[in-house]
């Protein structure tokens, strides 16, 4: 997969590509990541990137002509997603990002300002996402949510292939709860079943943890989620003792 970032402060990704899981990935050639100053594709003699809005009002607005030039210049529109970062988006889920993990090429908008200018929505994104019903100075933070949440789920990028798809949300439920070594940490003690070595009883147990915990936290999930009569049963039951 490819990413590119357009962005007015490329150096604020120097860190996120350069360790970890994104850093290895890059390393396997799983992916790539190209992040761009659109400054540079500027044709004002100045390279300013944003103007005053039409009718009036408080802020800078960026204006159309450098973000169109960046993204046909250095992206595959036949092929490409170009993903707008702004609060006025589509709420951002792990079902997005699995879907986006199966493209080829993604092309992540960070804008700063006041916003963009709207012929940029109608005619050059085709996704625009928000992380949160919260407003922050610019897309980078969002784009690098969106980067890593990607990354994470392309084949080989995690050093256990089944980590992705256990995760929380990645099943439509919190994850279950984890434990390693020692079996008694002063006095708190490993499950029995998960000693046990008795695989059934562990993956039943985990599970009635993931929905007991989905439960408690963030019941709306279980709405979208799959759940069997049982599951639905024992929910149920669980409402009444509350």
């Amino acid at each position: 997969m490819k990413i590119s970032i357009l962005t007015l402060f490329p150096e604020m990704f120097d860190g996120l590509f350069n360790h970890s899981i994104l850093k290895n990935a890059q390393e396997k050639g799983i992916v790539s990541y190209n992040v761009i100053d659109f400054r540079t594709f500027s044709k004002d003699k100045h390279q300013r990137v944003d103007d005053y809005p039409y009718g009036g009002g408080g802020g800078m607005v960026l204006t159309p002509q450098p973000l169109f030039d960046a993204v046909e210049q250095t992206a595959d529109r036949s092929k490409a997603r170009v993903i707008l970062l702004c609060p006025q988006g589509e709420q951002y889920t792990q079902a997005k990002a699995e879907e986006l993990a199966n493209e080829e090429e993604l092309v992540l908008l960070c804008g700063h300002y006041e916003g963009y200018d709207e012929r940029i929505r109608q005619e050059l994104v085709t996704d625009e996402i928000s992380i949160g019903d919260y407003v922050l100075t610019g897309g980078e933070i969002g784009a690098m949510a969106l980067a890593d949440s990607v990354t994470r789920l392309l084949p080989g990028a995690l050093g256990n292939d089944t980590s992705a798809v256990t995760d929380s949300f990645s099943t439509g439920l919190l994850e279950y709860p984890h434990y390693t070594r020692p079996a008694d940490f002063n006095g708190l003690k490993v499950p029995e079943v998960l000693l046990s070595g008795h695989h059934a009883n562990i993956e039943a147990w985990r599970r009635e943890q993931s929905l007991r915990r989905t439960w408690e936290r963030r019941p709306d999930l279980l709405k979208k989620a799959s759940l069997s009569d049982a599951e639905r049963k024992l929910i149920q039951l669980w409402e009444e003792i509350e």
